[in-house]
């Protein structure tokens, strides 16, 4: 979706201003919300990326200069819509990390220093993490040990 500027790794991953820390259980509370906004950031990013491609295809039903404004016009409404949803998900505390999958971190403290819970769209809890800004492929699952060394409370680094 480069076209609109949704899929613009600049935009894509904006440092918040503020990043909320969460604990397991807070963010585990938060999973009903963020998955009905994950769910629906999903759909709506596939929309925006099949409009694009409407778009852009030569010969698509807008060949006419009126035909792609109006289409471009509908796209850009799409886009706005997804970008919405995904403040809406970030006022939330946590933040979108993959829109075609729905993945989503939360930032956490375990032994005093800064990580992430991973959450990917489908699954009921929180149950993999990672280092700050590691991404998906470091993702580990939470064990024991883990646990142990996770800060009780919201606290801060």
């Amino acid at each position: 979706m480069e076209v609109f500027g949704v899929a613009d790794p600049k935009q894509r991953h904006r440092p918040r201003q503020s990043a909320r820390i969460f604990t397991l259980e807070q963010a585990n509370r938060t999973l009903p919300l963020v998955s009905r906004i994950v769910a629906d950031i999903v759909r709506q990013h596939k929309k925006v990326c099949d409009l694009e491609d409407i778009y852009q295809r030569p010969g698509s039903g807008a060949s006419s200069e009126e035909g792609r404004v109006a289409l471009r016009d509908k796209c850009l409404a799409e886009v706005e819509l997804l970008r919405e949803l995904r403040d809406e998900l970030a006022a939330v505390g946590c933040q979108l990390k993959d829109w075609r999958r729905g993945i989503v971190d939360f930032f956490a403290i375990r032994d005093g220093r800064p990580i992430e819970f991973c959450w990917r769209l489908g699954e009921d809890r929180i149950s993999h993490w990672h280092d700050a800004g590691a991404g998906f492929r470091a993702r580990q699952p939470m064990d024991q040990e883990f646990l142990a060394g996770l800060c009780p409370k919201a606290c801060r680094v």
